[in-house]
């Protein structure tokens, strides 16, 4: 039987942007690896079609053939995914009639894109949408406990871009409440912890849920963390630039390291919210209300000399951090499920991460690695000075992670339990 399935993403997949010369980011290179798994491994009868947002100054036809797969794109403002855009109903309308798909798989709740295809396609038996992150647990743990003065405060970049810290939550917010429209439309979800099932269930418990775990990118699955070869005191945070990520909780995690280890070093990859960017715009007119916080914390704490901005790392440049560190860690206040801690594991990094949201359901505390409370600083500085004074233990852990992350992240068994969810759909 034939089956023609139309994913919907939230950015022009690679390889698809460099055979038409268009710029485009691996952000998402988990999504590469599911579509290059599709198309080589996949059943013969499954007849592919990717919508995705053009690039503002794209000039490519409305529908485009390439690699035995139909590509659309549509227009929508990813700067300002807050907003809705009605016109956007019109053209999901005319994909949908022009590719005639038995399932529609979105990637993601967070951009009205989301919503405005189910709206089109007004058939929640063939809506598959699969969970990453959820926007109403970001907008209810976004400031991630920072002082109330901070929450409020607008510095000229913030008032300039109308984008305060303030403004920030509600923005997501608004997305939570079309995720709330989104899921009431679909008939069927993908996610794989506890917490989103929890979540999606009590927005629509008429919707199937079905388990479904994630392929991370190729480069992850090649390569060990080797004690030996990974630089003392080291620690690695894959992202910073919110409150909800934690960054400053493990600055204030780090005068206590340093007592012990004056070699101490944090390394956050990611957009720099502090400077240090080479930017040559002054400081003060590009920096928020976080990233003031945040070198206020730095200054105070006198750890300028041991906090490293390594910028936005492609898949290679992190998985050499991540084979770098001692430790990572993901402080996050709230998550799902992490691909960075999914990287982690499966190179066999040693990981501190939040017992938070999805996180208890991808790492088993005292096995695989050690988890705390959010914001419980005391814990998280004593939980990586074990990693670094329990070796033997530590390196337990980590070849329990990888073990685990190797059957979790499988490219077949995760393809064919995909395949099996469209089987069941039709």
């Amino acid at each position: 039987m034939d089956m023609r399935v139309l994913w919907l993403v939230n950015l022009i997949l690679p390889a698809y942007a460099e055979a038409k010369g268009l710029p485009h980011s691996e952000r998402e290179g988990w999504l590469s690896g599911l579509y290059r798994a599709v198309r080589n491994e996949a059943p013969e009868n499954i007849e592919l079609a990717v919508a995705f947002p053009l690039p503002a100054d794209a000039s490519l036809p409305a529908c485009d053939e390439w690699d035995g797969t139909r590509w659309y794109g549509f227009h929508e403002d990813l700067t300002h995914p807050e907003r809705y855009d009605a016109h956007m109903e019109e053209e999901f309308a005319g994909i949908l009639a022009d590719f005639r798909p038995d399932i529609v798989h979105v990637f993601g709740t967070e951009f009205p894109h989301t919503l405005a295809c189910l709206k089109a396609l007004k058939d929640p038996a063939r809506a598959l949408i699969g969970i990453q992150g959820l926007c109403r647990g970001i907008a209810e743990n976004y400031m991630a406990g920072i002082p109330a003065k901070v929450q409020k405060e607008v510095t000229f970049r913030d008032l300039v871009r109308g984008d305060s810290l303030a403004k920030q939550q509600e923005k997501f917010r608004k997305r939570a409440a079309r995720e709330t429209g989104a899921l009431l439309m679909a008939g069927h979800l993908t996610g794989r912890t506890d917490y989103d099932r929890k979540c999606t269930t009590a927005i629509n418990p008429a919707a199937v849920y079905h388990p479904m775990n994630e392929t991370l990118r190729a480069e992850f699955y090649e390569g060990q963390w080797n004690r030996a070869e990974a630089q003392p005191h080291r620690i690695f945070l894959s992202q910073g630039d919110y409150p909800l990520k934690g960054f400053h909780y493990v600055l204030q995690a780090m005068p206590a390291l340093l007592k012990d280890y004056p070699d101490t070093r944090l390394i956050v990859a990611g957009q720099s919210v502090i400077g240090g960017d080479g930017r040559r715009i002054p400081l003060f007119l590009r920096i928020g209300a976080y990233g003031k916080y945040l070198r206020k914390l730095i200054t105070e704490l006198n750890l300028w000399e041991h906090v490293e901005m390594a910028g936005r790392l492609d898949a290679a440049r992190m998985k050499e951090e991540y084979l770098r560190a001692s430790v990572f860690v993901c402080p996050s206040e709230i998550e799902n499920s992490p691909n960075s801690l999914g990287e982690a594991m499966l190179l066999g990094t040693p990981v501190v991460a939040s017992r938070t949201g999805g996180i208890p359901s991808l790492l088993a505390d005292g096995r695989e690695g050690i988890l705390t409370e959010p914001g419980d600083i005391e814990a998280l500085a004593h939980a990586i000075r074990q990693t670094w004074e329990e070796p033997v233990i530590t390196d337990v852990y980590c070849e329990n992670a990888r073990k685990r992350a190797r059957v979790t992240h499988d490219p077949a068994t995760n393809l064919n339990t995909l395949l099996a969810i469209y089987g069941e759909m039709t």
